[in-house]
């Protein structure tokens, strides 16, 4: 007999053997993903045309600046002083406050930016520079580094996890979900940032975990640490998962430590210009970790945000207090799925294991935002076709959280067209069969959904048009928070709930293979 590969071989509906190229091409989902792609790039170029954070709103302006700023000391400054603060960086006007690789994208940008308008970053002149042209340039370097990180990563995972699976029009749903994402749209190509980088690097690190390659998944994973630390929000998932793996091995020691090395390896290559001294290695930490801030910013749907309305947290606790009590109950929620996925790592299981503990830092963590959203959204669009109307209500409220933001932004067109867009694509014809086929909910859920939906539409009319009462200037931004909580609530529980049934199910597997 010959010897086993071990590798894994995939059926087309005639029974025959197929790979990732076979079933890319034979299913026009190379054709699709491209249609898709090109749409999405056309939209973020329409959104890229609209105002940005801070937008003529000097001394400090906003995100934008902050960006364009990182830019200027980057190109203009050594390494070891992006950091540090002098006369020539002065950490309180937009200092860095994101992990090396930020810099060098900053850098790189910044090269660009200097190539076509030099005076747009020279050092000092250019603060507060907001040319048309240099918004223009500005709004490029986002465009690229979707083209370059995010595109490319959606379409390795869709070739990893779903070869052989699902029907075409299933798969090109799932690619204009991810792809066209309002929240991600609405923060990077109107507000101005670059998550569709560290987002990337992260779906990339989930694509080489499904197919096995684990030590490509570290390096891109601390990657994308190393982009922006809220990265960290995955870290318990991938942790527990390939933990779990390791200890069913052969050698689980020598399998844990090669992927230790390539973090470890991946970080000091990373870091390099400061982990000479240790001096400077602090001076980067302590930017990366801004607890003076406080612990959470503006009316963020979390948990701290919204019960402060009854309990003052911020007069009650000191900051050193607040910090170890968040850090605990951030890890306290994320445990259960922690030792899911330790227990019974799953492709599946892990998918979810990324959304409960992005929840968890979400809800629970010190310093969050409601830029913070993203990172539960991202691994909620994979599983968009596992649970596609949890899904739906959590970019929903994902929305509403977002909008006090956008209408500070003055991004309320593009906010409203982009959700008009995701709900048009959501109901496609030929999209998702369990968007238009899903089992009658009972008259009482149909009511309370209608309900909720019908509340969060007033809500933004009320915010639009009227005015709070001078006593309670942000009560309308309190009651958004209250809503928006109150479903990424019940969406955690239902989520972790759910991984843990992953467990059950795989239990009834190995017992009929026993049986067979």
């Amino acid at each position: 007999m010959g010897k086993s590969t071990g590798k894994k071989v995939m059926k087309n509906e005639d029974g025959d053997d197929c790979d990732g190229w076979w079933w890319l091409v034979h299913k026009n989902i190379g054709a699709s993903f491209l249609c898709i792609a090109v749409f999405a790039f056309l939209v973020r170029v329409a959104v890229s045309f609209h105002p940005y954070s801070g937008a003529g709103n000097p001394p400090k302006y906003g995100d934008y600046e902050a960006q364009r700023h990182w830019m200027e000391i980057t190109l203009n400054l050594p390494a070891k002083e992006w950091y540090h603060n002098s006369t020539t960086n002065d950490l309180n006007y937009w200092g860095l406050d994101y992990p090396p690789l930020t810099a060098y994208q900053s850098y790189v940008h910044g090269l660009f930016l200097r190539i076509f308008h030099p005076e747009s970053v020279s050092l000092f002149t250019s603060r507060g520079h907001e040319s048309y042209f240099g918004k223009l340039l500005m709004r490029w370097t986002v465009l690229s580094s979707d083209i370059l990180f995010l595109f490319p990563a959606v379409f390795c995972f869709v070739v990893v996890y779903y070869t052989g699976r699902g029907r075409r029009s299933d798969i090109a749903w799932l690619i204009a979900m991810i792809l066209l994402n309002p929240c991600l749209i609405l923060i990077d190509h109107g507000h101005f940032q670059y998550n569709c980088i560290s987002l990337g690097l992260t779906i990339g690190a989930v694509a080489a975990i499904l197919s096995d390659k684990e030590l490509v998944a570290c390096v891109l994973f601390s990657l994308a640490l190393n982009h922006k630390q809220m990265s960290a929000y995955f870290a318990p998932a991938f942790f527990s998962h390939l933990l779990g793996k390791c200890l069913r091995r052969r050698n689980p020691i020598l399998e844990v430590s090669k992927l230790g090395l390539a973090v470890v390896g991946t970080f000091a290559i990373v870091w390099w210009p400061y982990i000479h001294s240790m001096d400077a290695f602090l001076g980067v930490l302590s930017r990366l970790a801004p607890f003076e801030r406080g612990l959470y910013e503006d009316y963020v749907a979390n948990f701290w945000c919204t019960t402060s309305v009854l309990i003052k947290w911020k007069r009650l606790f000191t900051i050193k207090s607040m910090k170890l009590l968040s850090f605990w109950a951030t890890i306290l929620t994320c445990l259960p799925s922690m030792i899911q996925q330790i227990w019974s790592p799953s492709n599946l299981g892990f998918l979810y294991g990324l959304l409960n503990s992005s929840f968890s830092f979400y809800l629970f963590s010190f310093q969050v935002h409601e830029k913070s959203i993203l990172l539960p959204l991202l691994p909620a669009s994979l599983l968009a076709l596992e649970e596609p109307f949890h899904f739906r209500w959590l970019t929903h409220y994902a929305l509403l959280s977002m909008f006090p933001l956008m209408c500070r932004d003055k991004l309320i067109l593009p906010y409203m067209a982009l959700f008009a867009l995701f709900y048009l694509l959501y109901y496609a014809p030929g999209g998702r069969e369990d968007t238009r086929k899903m089992q009658s909910p009972s008259s009482l859920r149909s009511f309370m959904l209608s309900f909720l939906v019908l509340c969060s539409l007033f809500l933004h009319l009320v915010y639009i048009t009227l005015h709070p009462p001078d006593k309670y200037p942000f009560l309308f931004e309190a009651v958004i928070m209250l809503l928006c909580f109150s479903q990424f609530i019940l969406l955690t529980v239902y989520t972790n709930a759910k991984q843990w049934m992953l467990l059950k199910h795989s239990t009834l597997m190995d017992k009929d293979k026993k049986l067979v």
